[in-house]
């Protein structure tokens, strides 16, 4: 899902709250990407919980008819599922409002697996998000665990899970961006990934 619009308006009208100069949307993909719990106080300083009442503030008004879904991200979604894969959602957004975006876009029976900032001990990238993710399963944190994303934090959660990173993005990612945190995979597109797991799968 798409929902950088509604996170950039947010994030635009907590940093002017805070007395700061807003982002445009290419500065805010590329620093929001941690949870605020985790990125707020290096931010904001002793003010970050006030900050944090109004990013959440800001956000909540429409963030639900701001979101988007990418193309073929739906028929990605059922297509994984009917191959009986477990699928979930790791992010820095927080899980009630997570789960109220993925119930939005009716993604509720493809994405059991749901963590949100502040659920699990520590937050994504952390491995114990991984971790709360998959709780209740017989999934263990390991190669099997393959973490899907377009941003380096998602290579990052990968290698602390012990899983495979696989980078989806319309450009092949940039060397500067990634650093030492290279993908075992990169894909295009959603409509790439389904057959692209089910060649990886025939061939064990």
């Amino acid at each position: 899902m798409d929902s950088w619009e509604g996170m950039h308006r947010a994030m635009n009208a907590t940093l002017v709250a805070m007395g700061r100069e807003p982002w445009t949307m290419e500065e805010a993909q590329r620093r929001m990407n941690r949870s605020l719990r985790d990125a707020f106080p290096e931010l904001f300083g002793d003010r970050w919980h006030e900050a944090h009442d109004v990013f959440y503030a800001a956000f909540m008004e429409g963030h639900v008819d701001s979101l988007k879904s990418l193309p073929g991200a739906e028929e990605m979604l059922k297509t994984l599922h009917d191959m009986q894969i477990f699928m979930g959602v790791a992010s820095s957004k927080v899980g009630p409002m997570l789960r109220e975006e993925i119930a939005h876009l009716g993604w509720d029976a493809y994405l059991p697996g749901v963590v949100g900032a502040g659920e699990a001990e520590k937050d994504k990238p952390a491995k114990e998000a991984a971790l709360f993710a998959i709780k209740g399963t017989d999934i263990e944190l390991g190669p099997e665990l393959w973490v899907v994303g377009d941003l380096p934090i998602d290579v990052q959660f990968a290698r602390n899970a012990g899983g495979t990173a696989i980078v989806m993005n319309n450009s092949l990612p940039e060397v500067e961006e990634y650093g030492d945190l290279v993908p075992d995979w990169f894909v295009e597109t959603c409509t790439d990934l389904p057959p692209f797991i089910s060649a990886c799968t025939d061939e064990r």
